[in-house]
């Protein structure tokens, strides 16, 4: 029997992602019309003995956290509960917190991912290569190759060639180390909470040495553990790790113009999985190029023009001769006649007017590098806001026949003219 943790963090964390982190929690941000989490959902619910998918995280439960698993549970028969920990305990504590959960039913391995990756999530591939891989006390973690630049970004894995064994682990090294990275998707056995009980029992030792204050300090809880540093930077070496490498596509969703590329790998995934979830030339239809997502409830005008890489959620309303591509539309947003959205994520609700222009900037990997990965960008770049995909936040309001290129528009705001390169508060 197996089990899936989702790490989905909580509201400190995604702070990246606002102003669309405002309104919903970031796991639940739709990438590819359907929540972020609930692509991994489904390829855990693939996987034959797969029996319960524990999420993770410091979110207060919510009215939409609770909608999410209950429609969750419906669509994919399987057991999902939320485990909310009383404070951000790491990668690894929040895991150790819950382990009786975890263990309980005995499963012979678990899978752990971070939320916010985009993956084909080969986990298939991962459960028959810890099968030919050591005995069943070895632990996966899931890789890929990089570039040397970016690498500096990820934790990196030195492997043995012959045995795939990792031999060195070092999370976001100063110096090139590897260009082995690690997805943040892991395959443990129950062993690895022995592993963690070491550190956590170290931890509480490490505390006892404390000052008063230091010991009242939330950072010192001997609870907070993380994989990476901790657990894996020990384990390298000793016979315990591996690494399965995959080609297929990765990427992190950290911030805002992320979601995006996320949303065009998904996109060409459902070419093959999920063929329904693609918009098609009909007759009175919009004019779709590439891949496009629309919702059913969605209202659009025939004479627009969608795609490539759009998705558009529930009762968005698209008037005539509009024009959207690399963007994502939320629910209950207005497009009116001739209005144009490119590179942009377009918020809840909000409004666009006539002849309207909101563009951005994509954000995307080096075409020409296959190992590029996207880079988390920094918001400014010597004093300047770095141009980057435009987004606004719900319920905007754009007049009709301006411009608004490159900025990010917090929510409620009604813009009464054009803007270039800002943020809007």
């Amino acid at each position: 029997m197996l089990k899936a943790v989702i790490l989905i963090g909580g509201p400190q964390k995604g702070t990246r992602f606002r102003p669309l982190s405002f309104e919903v929690p970031k796991p639940l941000f739709p990438v590819a019309g359907v929540p972020m989490l609930q692509h991994h959902i489904e390829a855990c619910s693939k996987l034959p003995n797969m029996k319960e998918i524990l999420l993770i995280g410091f979110y207060q439960p919510n009215e939409e956290l609770n909608r999410f698993l209950s429609c969750a549970q419906q669509d994919f028969k399987i057991s999902i509960r939320y485990l909310q920990e009383y404070a951000a305990l790491g990668t690894g504590g929040g895991i150790y917190h819950f382990r009786d959960q975890i263990l309980s039913g005995s499963p012979e391995a678990f899978f752990v991912m971070n939320a916010d990756v985009c993956s084909e999530f080969p986990l298939p591939e991962m459960l028959d290569f810890q099968k030919e891989h050591g005995d069943a006390y070895s632990f996966v973690i899931l890789g890929t190759t990089a570039n040397r630049k970016q690498s500096l970004n990820y934790g990196c894995i030195v492997e043995n060639e012959q045995t795939d064994e990792v031999l060195h682990y070092v999370e976001k090294p100063s110096t090139f180390v590897s260009d082995i990275i690690n997805c943040g998707i892991y395959l443990f056995t129950p062993e690895i909470f022995q592993h963690i009980g070491t550190v956590f029992q170290k931890n509480q030792q490490d505390m006892l040495f404390c000052s008063e204050e230091e010991q009242s300090n939330g950072w010192h809880r001997a609870e907070v553990i993380r994989l990476e540093q901790d657990i894996f930077t020990a384990l390298a070496g000793q016979g315990k790790l591996y690494v399965y490498k995959t080609d297929r596509f990765w990427s992190q969703i950290k911030s805002a113009g992320s979601a995006i590329y996320a949303s065009r790998l998904y996109l060409n995934q459902y070419h093959t999985t999920h063929p329904e979830r693609l918009a098609t030339n009909r007759e009175g239809g919009p004019k779709t190029r590439g891949h496009v997502y629309i919702h059913p409830t969605a209202n659009i005008d025939p004479t627009a023009v969608l795609g490539p890489n759009v998705s558009i959620g529930t009762g968005v309303t698209i008037g005539a001769g509009v024009r959207v591509r690399e963007s994502i539309i939320l629910h209950g947003a207005t497009l009116q006649d001739h209005s144009c959205v490119l590179n942009s994520i377009v918020g809840w609700g909000s409004t666009i007017g006539k002849w309207a222009r909101v563009e951005g900037t994509p954000s995307d990997p080096n075409p020409n590098d296959p190992y590029a990965k996207i880079d988390s960008e920094t918001l400014f770049r010597d004093g300047k806001l770095t141009p980057s995909i435009t987004i606004l936040g719900c319920n905007v309001n754009i007049p009709s026949e301006v411009i608004i290129l490159n900025s990010i528009v917090l929510p409620h705001k009604d813009l009464n003219r054009s803007f270039k390169n800002q943020i809007i508060l």
